[in-house]
């Protein structure tokens, strides 16, 4: 193995994979820390982990494991994926896990770049810009979880290390890779690292060939692969005809506007927190109606922040999501069991708890179905899940997703 990545979720996790695999490399997807070495002729593994909103000293220690673990396959560069609009708290887990690798890793100069143009996600003057709007304007300050109210990626990381951070500019990124080297300082720093375009990132990349450690969003990893003179034909990926089904637990404001969409061409069934607290609701009841379905049916717990709040209010914030959570993951096991072929879900937690209700231990990484999001199956398996970031996908990404999953052949859609 040569290239290892940390992502900090499992959407995450199946971003950066789709972006290895499609500039030519043999990756595979680890739902968690593997307990055994990675088969052979594997050029990169992606370890998912649940750490973006863990509490800080087990996200370091779950990262420190990932880790040593993609050390001892023999990777030669890690890379901390983190989500493209930087998700995390004032107390980090960006910062404390990066140091923590870091020191693990005896890195020195580290760039970070969270930056994904074909996702509208770029960098400019150290703000993270979604869009045209600045990333504290984009509806992520609304996040229940990691609101981002703050553009400027150097003072959201200073907050979170003991040490300065630096900042390489989109002037010196836009004279290439060579210039960005020359940027480099000879002692550790961590770096936000401007890009506003793909050719940024693949310079950014050629910039890092022989970095151990580097962090960013899925886009960091366009130019990575290069380095390792590798390129392998893609296998052939056949299309699953089963019953389709779509889990929503995303609140994002991407994924509101999805299920606003497909609420009005399929059934639905709303799932709200206080439901499943209080025992009013429960995953068995809505297996059984879901798989009854003549159209692939929508349940979903995505709801306006306000909602989010009343709910987190009344239980904490912490009882919603550990409740939510649970129930897709019984949910989906359920829905496998009774024939369920395609799986749609949105939103990094709740894909988490999805493929830990279904029992996954690694994924192959299919064909995309829109920018960061692919077809996954497990290894030696035939359901087909599609795993979504809260913010990615257009308005009618479900039912173009359960069309694209269930075609022998596939075509991008953009």
């Amino acid at each position: 193995m040569k290239l290892g990545v940390i992502a900090d979720d499992f959407t995450g996790a199946s971003d950066i994979a789709l972006t290895i695999a499609e500039a030519g490399m043999s990756v595979t997807q680890f739902i968690g820390i593997p307990d055994a070495d990675a088969a052979s002729g594997t050029d990169a593994g992606v370890v998912a982990l649940k750490s973006r909103t863990a509490p800080v000293a087990e996200a370091v220690t779950d990262s420190l494991a990932a880790c040593d673990w993609l050390l001892a396959q023999g990777v030669e560069q890690i890379v901390l994926k983190v989500c493209s609009t930087f998700d995390s708290t004032a107390e980090g887990n960006i910062g404390p896990v990066l140091a923590a690798l870091a020191d693990r890793m005896d890195a020195g100069p580290v760039l970070v770049c969270p930056a994904f143009p074909e996702n509208g996600r770029s960098v400019y003057q150290g703000h993270l810009f979604v869009q045209d709007q600045l990333l504290n304007e984009s509806g992520m300050q609304h996040h229940p979880l990691t609101p981002m109210t703050d553009p400027d990626l150097r003072r959201v990381l200073g907050k979170q290390l003991e040490q300065p951070v630096g900042h390489i500019p989109i002037g010196t990124v836009a004279q290439g890779a060579k210039a960005i080297k020359a940027a480099l300082p000879d002692r550790r720093a961590f770096l936000i690292t401007d890009a506003i375009q793909d050719v940024d990132l693949r310079e950014i990349g050629k910039a890092a060939f022989g970095m151990p450690l580097l962090c960013g969003g899925s886009g960091i990893a366009l130019g990575l692969p290069g380095n390792f003179g590798t390129h392998r034909a893609r296998d052939d990926w056949k299309g699953n005809n089963g019953q389709g089904v779509v889990l929503s637990g995303s609140c994002s404001q991407a994924t509101r506007g999805q299920v606003a969409r497909y609420r009005q061409c399929a059934p639905s069934r709303e799932i709200c927190a206080a439901d499943v607290l209080d025992d009013a609701i429960t995953f068995q009841e809505v297996a059984t109606w879901a798989l009854k379905q003549d159209r692939p049916p929508l349940v979903y717990s995505s709801a306006d922040p306000e909602v989010v709040r009343a709910s987190q209010e009344r239980f904490s914030a912490e009882r919603v999501a550990l409740a939510i959570e649970a129930f897709f993951a019984d949910l989906a096991a359920i829905l496998a069991a009774g024939g369920a072929g395609r799986i749609v879900v949105a939103g990094g937690e709740t894909s988490g708890a999805v493929v830990r209700g279904l029992g996954v231990s690694a994924l192959e990484i299919g064909p995309r179905i829109a920018a960061g999001v692919p077809m996954v199956r497990p290894l030696h398996g035939q359901l087909t899940l599609a795993l979504k970031s809260g913010n990615f996908g257009t308005e009618t990404f479900f039912e173009d997703a359960l069309r694209l999953m269930a075609d022998a052949e596939t075509e991008d859609v953009k």
